[in-house]
Order: C-alpha cells, then sequence, then structure tokens
C-alpha cells in the first residue's frame, strides 16, 4: 500500500508551518514557515552570545554595544542563525509528522538566496526520500529451498591450496603477468575528457584475471571487461589506459554515468609462491598438516551452515518481494548506495572472503542493471519493515559479537576493528547488518521448506539465473517498443 497523497498540517502544537507533500515515489516535500516571533528571539539569543563573547578593541569583553556587534557581525549572525532554524525546523517536521528519511534532505531553490529578516517569518522548501509505506502479505504461501552439502575431501583440499596461496611469498618477478600475479602501480583517473586528474593512488594492486573470471577483474573499485587482454602485455616502466563507463550503481552521484579514462603505470609485478600446508599450520598455531585439515574441514563446515542459511533467508526475502509492490526513490541516493556497499562488505568478510574477492564482488555489485540494483534497494526497505513487524532488536553484546567475527577472518583485534569502523561512521551498518539477518531468520522459521542435494540446488540456482536474466531482457526489450 502507498504512502497517502495530499497535504499534511503540522501538529498545533508546533510554532512552525509544516506542510508535507508528495513529491516522487518515496520522496516527501516539506515546507516550513518559522514564525516571526521564533527569528527574532533567536537573532537576539545569538546577538547577545556574540556581545558577551566577542572581543573589540577598545571595549571590555561583555561589554561591547549591541549595534556595534550588529553593525560588524550582522551578516554572519542572520546567515548562521538562518541555518541553525533550518536544521532544527527541519528535525522537528520530520519528528512530529513521523517521516522516516533514508537519505540527507535537498533544498528547493537556493538556500543562500533566502534571507533572514528580523520581524518576518522564513519559508523554506526541501525535499527528501522517505522510507516507503506498505503492508506486509501473509507468509504462509512462501516455499523455499534447503541446500544439503556434505563437505568432502576435495573441498578441504581446495581451501588448503586457496590458504597456501593467501599465505604465500610475493616475488617480483619480470616479463609478461600471468594468472593472478599482482601488478602494483600509480593510477589516475580523468573524468569526462577533463585536463587534469580528479583521482590519483599509487600502491594500486591490479590482480591478472584467470581464465575462470572470463578475462575480466576489477581496477579501482569499477569491474572491467577484457581486462586480461588489457594488461597482457604490461611491463615495468610502462603504461597501460583503461577506458569506462562510471555505472550507475556507483556510490559517488559524480562517477555515475562518467566517461573515464584510468591511466595506470606500472611500477612493479609479483608473483605469489604458494607456502607448504606446514607453513599454513604454523601460522594458525596448529602442529602439524593434519590438524590444520581437520580445522579447515570444520570451517568449511561453519561456512557451509552459515551459507545454508544465507540462501534460504535470499529466497525467503526474494518470494516475499515478488509477493509485494511499493514505490521506490526514483534515484538512489550516493548516500544510501555507500550504505548498502559497506554493508556488503561487511556481509563478505563475515563470510570468510579474502579483501581481494571482496572487492572483486563490490566492483560486480556496482555494475549491476538498473533493476538488479533496485531489487536490492527493495530487499533493504522490506527487511527493515520485516525488523519492524517482528519488533526486531540489536544489542551492543550483538554487534561486539559481530565486530569480533569479522575481525577474526581478518586477522586483527576486536577493538582496533571496532575503533576502524567507529571513526568513519560505519557501526550502524555493523547493527543494521545483525538486524536484517534476525529478520530474514524470523521469516525463514515461518515459511515451508524442503531439503535438496548440492547438485538440485545448483540446477535451481542456474535456472533462476537464466529466468531472471530472461525477464530482464523482456523488460528492456518492451521498454524499447514503448
Amino acid at each position: 500500500m502507498a504512502a497517502a497523497s495530499g497535504t499534511v498540517e503540522s501538529p498545533a502544537q508546533s510554532p512552525n508551518d509544516v506542510k508535507v507533500e508528495d513529491a516522487g515515489p518515496a520522496r516527501k516535500r516539506l515546507t516550513i514557515t518559522v514564525p516571526a516571533a521564533v527569528i527574532d528571539e533567536k537573532l537576539a539569543e545569538s546577538i547577545a552570545t556574540l556581545s558577551h563573547e566577542a572581543a573589540i578593541p577598545g571595549f571590555r569583553k561583555g561589554k561591547v554595544p549591541q549595534k556595534l556587534i550588529e553593525r560588524k557581525f550582522g551578516s554572519s549572525v542572520r546567515n548562521e542563525t538562518k541555518n541553525q532554524l533550518i536544521a532544527s525546523a527541519y528535525s522537528e517536521a520530520i519528528e512530529e509528522h513521523k517521516i522516516k528519511p533514508v537519505g540527507e534532505p535537498e533544498p528547493v531553490g537556493d538556500m543562500s538566496k533566502i534571507e533572514l529578516e528580523q520581524g518576518k517569518p522564513l519559508t523554506f522548501s526541501l525535499e527528501v526520500e522517505v522510507t516507503p509505506e506498505f503492508e506486509l502479505p501473509k507468509f504462509d504461501g512462501i516455499e523455499i529451498k534447503k541446500p544439503v552439502l556434505p563437505i568432502t575431501d576435495d573441498m578441504v583440499g581446495d581451501e588448503l591450496k586457496r590458504q597456501q596461496l593467501m599465505h604465500g611469498e610475493a616475488n617480483k618477478v619480470e616479463g609478461e603477468p600471468q594468472e593472478n600475479d599482482r601488478i602494483i602501480g600509480y593510477a589516475t583517473v580523468t573524468r569526462n575528457d577533463e585536463a587534469e586528474p580528479f583521482f590519483r593512488q599509487d600502491n594500486v594492486v591490479i590482480v591478472m584475471p584467470g581464465k575462470e573470471d572470463g578475462g575480466k577483474g576489477q581496477v579501482l573499485g569499477l569491474l572491467i571487461e577484457n581486462l586480461r587482454e588489457k594488461l597482457k602485455d604490461a611491463k615495468i616502466g610502462e603504461s597501460v589506459t583503461i577506458e569506462t563507463v562510471g555505472p550507475d550503481g556507483h556510490e559517488r552521484e559524480d562517477i555515475r554515468g562518467a566517461k573515464l579514462r584510468m591511466v595506470f603505470e606500472v611500477r612493479d609485478l609479483q608473483r605469489i609462491t604458494p607456502t607448504d600446508a606446514a607453513g599454513v599450520a604454523a601460522r594458525y598455531g596448529l602442529p602439524d598438516a593434519d590438524m590444520l585439515k581437520e580445522q579447515i574441514k570444520l570451517a568449511l563446515e561453519h561456512r557451509r551452515d552459515d551459507e545454508q542459511a544465507s540462501a534460504m533467508r535470499e529466497q525467503a526475502v526474494t518470494t516475499l518481494a515478488g509477493m509485494v509492490d511499493f514505490p521506490l526513490p526514483e534515484k538512489l541516493s550516493a548516500q544510501q548506495a555507500a550504505r548498502n556497499l559497506e554493508q556488503y562488505r561487511l556481509e563478505l568478510l563475515y563470510a570468510g572472503k579474502t579483501p581481494e574477492e571482496v572487492e572483486d564482488r563490490l566492483a560486480e555489485v556496482r555494475s549491476e542493471s538498473e533493476e538488479a540494483t533496485r531489487d536490492r534497494l527493495k530487499h533493504f526497505f522490506l527487511l527493515s519493515r520485516l525488523a519492524e513487524h517482528f519488533n526486531v532488536e540489536v544489542s551492543e553484546q550483538e554487534v561486539n559479537g559481530r565486530i569480533a567475527a569479522i575481525a577474526a577472518q581478518r586477522g586483527l583485534r576486536p577493538e582496533k576493528l571496532r575503533a576502524e569502523l567507529a571513526q568513519a561512521g560505519r557501526l550502524g551498518e555493523v547493527a543494521r547488518m545483525v538486524r536484517d539477518q534476525k529478520a530474514a531468520d524470523r521469516l525463514v522459521q515461518q515459511v515451508k521448506k524442503s531439503e535438496v542435494t548440492a547438485d538440485e540446488w545448483n540446477k535451481l540456482f542456474s535456472k533462476q539465473q537464466k529466468d531472471a536474466a530472461d525477464k530482464r531482457a523482456e523488460k528492456r526489450k518492451t521498454s524499447k517498443k514503448s
């Protein structure tokens, strides 16, 4: 059920006059008028504070005449006061009208042209993307598959090889790069044929794609088709030029759809020599390779259980998403895209992916079709609604536990990772990841489940991918005709 349209008058107790109108799918326009009495009171308060604190030659602190303060600082005081009033009025409006923003508000018109004048009201308008309003359908019609996968000796052997490579030694090599070699250098990126690069970074690492990658790989977080072909003749001291277009799902709006030219100066070429099994065992404080294999099997079983649970969550949420329709914001805000990608990064690290694997997957997500991006956004809102429906709460202990698990995968101390996340303002993504998982688990508990073998699951998954691709192709064809 979509949000109701029309105009909603603000509650009588609010000093401000607020009108809330639909401005598009999952988007609201707030027109707010702050009365003259509030303006006058706030201006007088700001001038009085400045009079008390200002240090002006010839006058003792706190004894500066108010008229002098107004003449000397009046413009800056009015501008600062205006910004404070707009911020507080917006906060009050979204709280009183129970609006749930999913991004930062955008001004309607040029705010710098709005003057704050004594004795006159202040009127301004903002638009903001909001959480869509909808009702959840019944869950009893949802059926999902539970993939059952035994851990074999071959799987243990493959994981051991992966660990040997991950803990191997990087050695400098000459000549042309081979599969999985690391090409290290200095990168610059130019946007839309601008004269100067907007991005520069040293010690950029590009991994030479393998055949199983289809020749594509990621550079600076962007998925590049035919990367293997572009890098096959790369030599130390030479430059490689890569041209691409910024994906529509990128978290930076100035990159979306932009023509990008990356120049990569090759400075080093490294090849990883895998360490032996005993060396990997020693890194984990284990006595020998046999004990290492036992630990790998236990880890794979734990990972299998996690992936099994994740597969069931994804099926349940995807099926539910097909049963409910609600408006989505017309565009994914940069802030929302960044939050989604950061949460997905944490989920991948929690699943035991290496940093290289994480960056490859994030590059794929940035390059997803518009429809896939909107499906991901729909799941975000759906999980948020499920969390409300099931009254899901996340404790500080659960957040710390998830951070500790991610830290263990990365070989970091939990307190160090927590400090990094706090400094980057990313603790909220950890809490949301826990919340979403708990909400999806509650949904899985209420749906019908049947077990399938790994082969049956892979066939089913391949069919689902093909059906989704066919559906997207048909939708694009229909769109072109119309």
